[in-house]
């Protein structure tokens, strides 16, 4: 697929990169995105800034662009918008929540998006979690690994052949002889936000990989890689796309402080809690990747080297000029290595 460049098999983690190994994977191998933060609210128009942005993001090289899903915004609406003003970049949703989307109309709706990014699209799927399905929604959230798998036996047949007949204990998606293809629109791969062992999975058995956040190059190595391949045993490799909090700084400390508050909620949600306990840490804040050009891609790399076939930049802990700095380097390690002015 354009735009994703290519992809390897990681040696098994043994918790330990000479800087070899690092260089190697960083050297265009694997792909590095960014998640592009919602507009804020006082811009003038909030897709002419986000489509200002991503041009500017993508012209310095990096692999893919990604979108979350708010509750402004519709980014799939937005990364269809994205994919015909800005040619041959990935697109990527990190992540949809599934909880109020039914699997026909979310399928209309990616399905509409492939098309209009010419098969450029990765769609990133989360359940949420359970604060925010049942207060926001309104929508149980038990037996979430059930709810996943019977969301995706609908909707990937209706990605793949337009139908589904499904008549589950949590889902309901039957299109009765209806042909819901979309010319134009091959089936984007499907990734699912998984950290725990059931997500993990059923991303492994019925999914093409998973979406991460705030997982650490132990918990990567040790954990998600080895469950998920598992898991996905006899099918394709799956695709492990780890999303991390990522400012290039002079200034760590007061990064990381900066870090502290934002990232303060995810310290106490359980499906969170138990990653940052897997990696050893107290905070979330501990597993943003902080520091200089040389730090920042030491630990971008231990994330490639333990098993991530791509790497997506959350900048919410950056400054203006820290943001700038920190997506220049990012495209820069995109590229090959004698393109890098880095090395």
């Amino acid at each position: 697929m354009a735009g994703w460049g290519r992809r390897r098999t990681a040696p098994a983690y043994d918790g330990q990169f000479d800087s070899s190994e690092i260089s190697n994977y960083l050297s265009g191998m694997i792909p590095i995105g960014l998640v592009l933060e919602p507009p804020a609210p006082d811009v003038p128009n909030a897709v002419d800034d986000l489509v200002a942005r991503a041009r500017w993001a993508a012209g310095t090289g990096l692999a893919s662009l990604w979108l979350g899903q708010g509750y402004g915004l519709d980014a799939l609406t937005a990364l269809a918008l994205l994919g015909r003003e800005i040619p041959e970049t990935a697109l990527g949703t990190a992540v949809t929540i599934i909880p109020g989307r039914h699997p026909i109309a979310l399928s209309s709706q990616a399905r509409t998006t492939q098309a209009a990014t010419g098969g450029r699209l990765r769609l990133g799927l989360g359940s949420g979690h359970r604060a925010s399905v049942e207060q926001r929604y309104g929508l149980p959230f038990d037996r979430p690994a059930l709810r996943l798998r019977e969301y995706l036996a609908a909707l990937l047949p209706l990605l793949r052949e337009g139908a589904a007949d499904v008549r589950g204990e949590t889902v309901t998606a039957v299109t009765g002889g209806v042909d819901a293809r979309v010319a134009g629109a091959a089936p984007p791969p499907v990734l699912v936000a998984a950290l725990g062992p059931a997500m993990l999975r059923v991303a492994g058995e019925v999914a093409d990989g998973t979406v991460t956040w705030l997982a650490g190059a132990r918990t990567v190595g040790e954990y998600i890689v080895p469950a998920i391949t598992d898991a996905a045993a006899g099918r394709a490799a799956p695709e492990v796309a780890v999303g991390l909090p990522v400012c290039v700084t002079d200034h760590p400390d007061e990064v990381r402080e900066r870090a502290a508050g934002a990232l303060a909620l995810f310290d106490s949600i359980p499906s969170y809690r138990a990653v940052l306990d897997r990696e050893g840490v107290v905070t979330a804040a501990e597993v943003a990747i902080i520091g200089d050009e040389r730090q920042v891609e030491r630990e971008l790399g231990r994330l490639a080297a333990a098993g991530a076939t791509h790497l997506l930049a959350n900048l919410q802990i950056a400054g203006a000029a820290e943001r700038a700095r920190t997506v220049e380097l990012l495209g820069a390690l995109s590229q090959p290595r004698a393109a890098n002015p880095h090395r």
